[in-house]
């Protein structure tokens, strides 16, 4: 008795090249999630690395931006195991002669929703990042302009802005020095003891200096003002490059150790001396 023969036409030749041209296009669609996908795991590290370089802080984590990558990764490898199972299905059809062959697009459909999905979540995130960079950027703004103001009670800090670079304004400072007579004690170059050790620090010098004659009456007077004297001066550049003279107000000197005001001058030549080198 003779077994079932089958029917339908012998596949052509053609439809083994169409049925390898689609899997080939599946393995590049596959291929392509998975690098997007690796981009965007790394993207996390990416805004934490120009935040270091720009002096920015932030909160912000790559938690989000990791796992929307590897979703993106394991929807590239699941694309390419469908792919093969598919066309290996779809070979074997052949061999036996199916050429009716059913298809779906369930395939091209799950994967066009998933990366859908995917992006939608990851637009949000980068709109959460921008938000969250405009808010530190307005309190950097914020802190940037309540310490370069006049004193505030709290610390006594005067913040004189200079028309030249660091090492300008200590020069000028120096040359000021010395020609009213002023001892200068020390030169601190935080920033170049800061090199020293492989770390980057804005251009920053702090200037010690004094006169025994208008400072020892005032030691005699309030000994505890004896922490703060001799006189300093801070010599710093901000963020946007602009160039500050930092000193302790006479006036909070005076009320932080109850120096008598007769006394007051010995120690308000700071802030003649600070204008004069900023100028």
């Amino acid at each position: 008795m003779e077994g079932p023969t089958k029917t339908g036409q012998r596949p052509s030749f053609s439809d083994y090249l169409a049925a390898e041209r689609t899997l080939l296009a599946w393995i590049r669609t596959g291929l392509a999630l998975m690098g997007f996908g690796f981009v965007v795991a790394r993207f996390g590290l990416f805004l934490r690395q120009l935040q270091v370089m720009q002096h920015v802080s932030s909160g912000q984590r790559d938690g989000f931006s990791l796992w929307f990558g590897t979703a993106l990764i394991a929807v590239g490898v699941l694309v390419n195991i469908i792919s093969g199972v598919q066309n290996a299905i779809l070979v074997r059809e052949l061999d036996r002669g199916e050429t009716e062959h059913s298809y779906s697009s369930m395939h091209a459909v799950a994967v066009a929703f998933i990366v859908a999905i995917v992006g939608l979540a990851m637009a949000i995130y980068l709109l959460s990042i921008r938000s969250s960079e405009s808010l530190n950027s307005e309190n950097g703004k914020e802190i940037s302009m309540a310490s370069t103001t006049t004193p505030s009670k709290a610390n006594g800090i005067v913040a004189t802005p200079s028309r030249h670079s660091v090492d300008e304004t200590v020069a000028k400072l120096k040359t000021i020095l010395q020609a009213k007579g002023v001892t200068l004690f020390a030169l601190v170059d935080h920033s170049g003891e800061a090199e020293k050790v492989g770390l980057k620090m804005r251009p920053t010098k702090l200037l010690i200096f004094g006169n025994p004659k208008g400072g020892t009456p005032a030691m005699l007077a309030a000994p505890s003002i004896a922490i703060d004297l001799p006189l300093k001066i801070l010599i710093w550049e901000d963020g946007q490059g602009r160039v500050w003279l930092s000193y302790n107000s006479a006036a909070y000197l005076q009320e932080r150790h109850g120096l008598p005001q007769e006394l007051l001058p010995n120690i308000a030549v700071v802030e003649t001396l600070a204008t004069l080198a900023a100028e």
